[in-house]
Formats: C-alpha cells, structure tokens, sequence
C-alpha cells in the first residue's frame, strides 16, 4: 500500500491541545507522543455518543470505579499541588472522539457495548470484549490507536482477516503496515521501513510473525501504546493444537513492555476465558460481555445420510437462496467437491481453502466480495472478521466440533441487521467421524513432552537448541506438538526459551512423573474436546429452540419463557429429532392459535442434556462391546483387555503391560474366553 506522509489537513492523531505537535514531522510527533504517555492521564476516559438501548452489557469489574478512582486521584493531586502541570493530557477529548467516528470511519454512534469497551481501553486497562459477530469489534481498536500515543500492534490469526481489515483502514486515510507470509519481499521491506521511520499507526501482523525475534527486535524503541489480539478465542482453540505461536502472545506482551492489552472475540466459556488470561499473563483482566444473542439469525439443521444425499441437499438449500452465501465444509476434498456439484448446476460461485496459492485465494475472496462470485464454498479459513454485511445464508456441510466454531461460522451471515439463514447439514453416522481422527492425535503425550526434555538435555553442551534442531532430531514429532512441548515444560520450570536463541533445558533430574503431571492438562483439555463435541451433536439433534440451548452453554441464563420464534425447532418442532428423549421432555407441535409454537410442557435443562449425552454413552457401549476388562483385538498390536473408556478413546491394556489409546472404531470386541 502506498506510504502517503501525514500533513496538516490529512487524517493522523486528532489534534486537540496538543495542535502544534500534530503539525510535527512524524518522528517528532511522536517522540512528543511518547513523552506525554510517561504521565498518568488526569481526565477520565471521554463518554462516547452510544445508540440508545435498553440492553446493558456486563461489564466485569467495572470499568466505571477505576476511571471514578482516577478522576478522585487527579483531583487529590490537583489540591496538594495547585500548579497545574503545562504538559498537555493525552486523553483526547469527547469532540476529538466524534470528529474521529464521524470523519474516518462514516458513522455517528457507537453500538451497544463499544462505548464501554473503548473507555476501558482508553483509561489503560487489559480488557477482553465479548460481542456478538457483526457487532463492530473492529471500532474498538480502531478508535483508541487513532488517539494513543505509539504504535498499536494488532495481531490477526488469518491474512484474509488481516487484508480485509488493512484494506478499510487504508481506505479510511490510516496508515498501516502488515507483515505476513503472504507479503512480497518489497512490500515487507516497505512495511518494515513505515515502522523504523513511525510512519505507520497500526501494525497488523500473524501470532507465527509476532514470535519472530527479527521482527520483535524492529519493534525495539518504538512505544506500542496498545496490543490488540483479534479473535482472541484462538489462543485457546487454535494454540494448544496447530498454531503454538499464540501460546507465545504473553512473551511477546511482556518482551514489548506490557503495553494495555485488547482481546476481542464473538464467543468466550468460563474456561476459554480463564485460559485467555492464563496464556497471555494478564491478572486482573476487564471482560466486557454484552451476549451473543442475534435476533436476525435463523437456525436450522436438515438430518440427510451419505455424501450423495448431503451433497444434494446442499445444492437445493443454496439454489433456494437469495443474495451471497457462505458454504463451509471440513476439507479442502469436501470444499472441492461441493464446490464442482455447484458450478455444474450453474450457481456463480467460488472456493477458498489452504492449498490455493496465495494469489487465487486472494483473487478467490475479491470475486466473492464482490459480488461476482455469489456463493463461497470454503474451509473455516475464510470468514474469519470477513466485512461483507449482506451474507443471506451460511450453510455448513459438515459439522463443526464445537458449538463456539459453529456460532463464529454461522455468525458471518446477516451483519447488516437484516434476516439470514444458518443451516447445517447432519449426517449422525458420519459426522463425529473426522472429528474423533484428529481429536485422537491433538494433543502431545508424557513421551513426547519427556523426549522433547531430553534431546535439549543431550544438545545443552552445544548451548541453546533452536526449533528446527528439534524438529530434525524428533521426525516422529509433530511440529506443533514440540512446540506444546516445549510451552509445557517452561510453565513447568523444566526448560527455559533464551531469548530467541533457542531452548535449554532445565532441572535434569526431571522425572516421568513431572512430565505426567505436565501432560495431565492436555488429558483433561482433551476431555473437554469430547464433551464439546457431544454438545455440538446434541445441538444438531436436539428438538428444543436452538438459540436457547446455544445462550445456556454460553451461560447466558435467557428467562424461563424465552424462546427466539425463528429457528427450525420453534417453527415447526420435529418430533423425530426428539426420539432419543424421554416422552416428557418432548415440546409439543402445537400452536398458541396465532401460528406460534405453543409452549412446551418442560424445557431441557443442562442436567438433562449431560443424561441424554450419558445414556448414549451407555447405548454405544452395550451396543458395541466396549467396556472396561473387555477383551479386544487391535491392528497391528494384537490382542489386549480394555482399562479404561472415554468417549470415543479406548485405553488397552497389552500383554507386555503397555498401555495405549485408540479411537475405539479401531477396537474389535473378542468373544470372553
């Protein structure tokens, strides 16, 4: 992108008290910048002009009580020392705020939730927003890194998140610097240059780029005034499993002085929330919730059997749409094949997953952008923070593994307010199956994280182990699970990251027993994994209003009545869908006398739900054998007793006393001897 130099007239920092420094060469507004932002501010954070609603999002712990603390703090300030200070507060003002909303970015009002998310971040606190997809997370960053002095960094998992986002701001007269694997090497250096000389106020960058310490050392003497992670949900969804690099994001926060952190997600559990916390090192973090619920989404689920029977299914769903549509499925083989059953019936359409070049995904998403392209049949790289408003239908051909990954898909449809459509196409017997494959091979082991410990013990008389010497001495490793690895045994104490300079090991003593303890965690994530699953496949057979049961797992306690009017379930309840249930937790068919669904004589509960989820367990195992002491057969390692069953892992137990995990569609039942 072109590097246009800031002039009076042109969109910088608003300019307010501070007017004749704005008039400055970059570099010099800045290091004036810098010097103010050593002060603590005086004024609390300005009131935005918000929507009027009637909705109030939890915020926790109020933002208000540290900003009324500050404000009595300045005013005891002011009384012992009545001098007032010349320097100019950096806190911009109310007027500079909406000059910048209306200006910039075209609109006049925050929504709900923005005002107190960017007040939090303007009065310097570590926050974490939790808005609903479409809800305009993006302002939140946006806004502040407009006004605060420094550069703000703003970590993106996905580059066709992170174009999308660069492409606004430059349009808008922001300048911005991204740095990507997609980057040619002129565009890198140019990228590189905007920062050295602090030409750029926003700097978007992947979690694997942020690890870098090149890049981290041409951070080295430029303020970062605020640290924005986007979809802030993948340091727990992605980080523990293929993308390691955002388990590095609190080393990064903490290598760039702990500038004010900003996570935005759609979606965020008790857990995931608490883990956000834990892996980025922030103690006392704001969360700021305003609910997920979106009244405009309507939910369905169509149940079909076979890859042929979904496959039409998935062609009469989009060709009976109207407007773009977002069509996602689990592989790039499913991608494809859907997206040829497509084209062959003549739908405008296109297909976005890993293995296209760069240049075709690229080209890919601005057909479908748009508007030339009607329909984009994608993995779930694509979407991710994805601006087009007018998507009219998200359909998944596959479901997803967790209900979290189901609401950030299904939420890309709909963001201008208007009706959309969410279906997901269920095939009960194969669906779990992907799922459970790599499930089984997710998370890395006692051995591993122990063999990881002692090839850095065997190397240390060579000095700090990089990376890719692990990798070339443990080929039966994974990458991303050496990388776990290593993430574990520095929490553990048992080895130590040398700045970028590789990894040594510590506390050669270490036992069997501190790497059980250490691989303990990923055992009980990977438990979580199944019970999110199971949950995500209660949800597509479940007979209940689909927006109740997804507001109770994100605990967001809807009133007893509430049910949203719209979703396949309240429209039309399938009595089928409710045959695994006791007769008594069925919801009737019929109506109030309007067309509305009567109201059910009793609603499911989560106590409920995890009965249902137990009595399938119970099904699976009377109906295929497997179950503790039982003997079985496994390929490759023979015969063996079952210790242990979880879910879909089997724990066998083999003549020469190993014992060993196996997805259990590997296990064969043996007639007891």
């Amino acid at each position: 992108m072109p590097e246009a130099a800031f002039d009076a007239g042109g969109w910088g920092r608003a300019r307010g008290p501070a007017q004749a420094s704005a008039l400055q060469p970059p570099a010099a507004r800045r290091a004036t910048a810098r010097a103010l932002f050593q002060r603590p501010s005086q004024m609390p954070p300005p009131a935005l002009p918000s929507a009027a609603t009637t909705e109030h999002p939890t915020v926790a712990p109020a933002v208000t009580a540290a900003v009324l603390a500050r404000a009595s703090m300045s005013a005891a300030d002011t009384a012992a020392d009545p001098t007032p200070d010349p320097t100019p507060d950096p806190t911009p003002s109310p007027r500079q705020l909406r000059k910048t909303l209306r200006e910039t970015f075209g609109i006049s009002r925050l929504r709900a939730g923005q005002q107190e998310v960017i007040d939090s971040v303007l009065a310097g606190r570590d926050t974490l927003a939790i808005m609903p997809t479409g809800a305009g997370k993006s302002l939140c960053y946006q806004v502040p890194g407009m006004h605060l002095p420094g550069l703000t960094v703003v970590v993106s998992p996905l580059i066709s998140l992170m174009k999308d986002q660069v492409d606004k701001l430059g349009e808008a007269g922001v300048q911005v610097a991204q740095l990507n694997s997609a980057l040619p090497g002129r565009e890198e250096a140019e990228a590189l240059a905007s920062i050295e000389d602090e030409r750029s106020d926003f700097v978007f960058v992947t979690p694997e780029r942020l690890a870098d310490p090149e890049f981290r050392a041409a951070l080295d003497g430029h303020r970062v005034g605020l640290f924005v992670i986007d979809e802030a949900h993948c340091i727990s969804q992605w980080g523990h499993d293929f993308r390691p690099a955002f388990l590095e994001l609190g080393r990064a926060i903490k290598a760039l002085g702990h500038p004010p952190v900003l996570a935005l997600t759609a979606t965020a559990t008790d857990d995931v929330i608490e883990d956000i916390g834990r892996q980025l090192g922030l103690r006392d973090l704001n969360v700021i919730n305003t609910g997920i619920y979106r009244e405009n989404l309507r939910y369905a689920v169509r149940q079909v059997s076979g890859d042929d029977a979904k496959l039409a299914e998935a062609l009469a769903v989009v060709s009976a749409s109207e407007g773009p549509a977002i069509v996602y499925a689990a592989t790039v083989g499913n991608v494809e094949s859907v997206h040829a059953r497509l084209r062959e019936a003549g739908v405008a359409c296109t297909c976005y997953h890993g293995k296209l070049s760069a240049a075709d995904r690229k080209r890919h998403q601005d057909a479908f952008m748009s508007g030339q392209a009607r329909v984009m049949v994608a993995t779930n790289a694509f979407g991710m923070g994805i601006d087009k408003p007018d998507v009219r239908l998200v359909l998944h051909h596959q479901m997803p593994a967790t209900l979290e990954a189901y609401y950030q898909e299904s939420g890309r449809a709909g963001r201008d307010q208007q009706a959309a459509r969410c279906v997901l196409l269920h095939d009960a017997a194969n669906d779990l199956k992907v799922h459970r494959f790599f499930m089984a091979r997710r998370y890395p082991g006692a051995d591993q994280v122990g063999r990881v410990h002692a090839m850095l013990l065997e190397r240390a008389a060579a000095g700090p182990v990089e990376l890719d010497a692990l990798r070339e001495a443990l080929p039966e490793v994974a990458l991303s699970k050496i990388q776990v690895a290593l993430k574990l045994l520095e929490d553990g104490k048992l080895a130590r990251c040398m700045r970028g300079r590789g990894w040594r090991a510590l506390r050669p003593e270490a036992r069997q027993e501190d790497f059980d303890a250490l691989a303990q965690q990923y055992a009980e994530r990977a438990e979580r994994d199944r019970e999110a699953l199971e949950k995500m496949a209660f949800w597509a057979r479940t007979g209940f209003c689909r927006w109740r049961v997804l507001l109770d797992y994100f605990a967001e306690e809807p009133a007893a009545e509430f049910r949203c009017g719209s979703c396949d379930n309240c429209v039309d309840p399938p009595e089928a869908r409710l045959a695994p249930m006791h007769e008594s937790a069925r919801p009737g068919s019929a109506t109030d006398g309007e067309g509305t669904p009567a109201e059910p004589a009793h609603r499911a509960s989560a106590a409920e739900a995890a009965s249902v989820i137990a009595a399938a367990r119970a099904q699976a195992v009377a109906e295929d054998g497997i179950a503790p002491q039982s003997p079985v057969t496994v390929p490759r390692y023979g015969e063996g007793r079952i210790e242990a069953v979880h879910g879909d892992r089997v724990s066998v137990v083999f003549p020469d006393g190993q014992t060993r995990d196996f997805l259990r569609e590997f296990v064969t039942p043996l007639a007891p001897r």
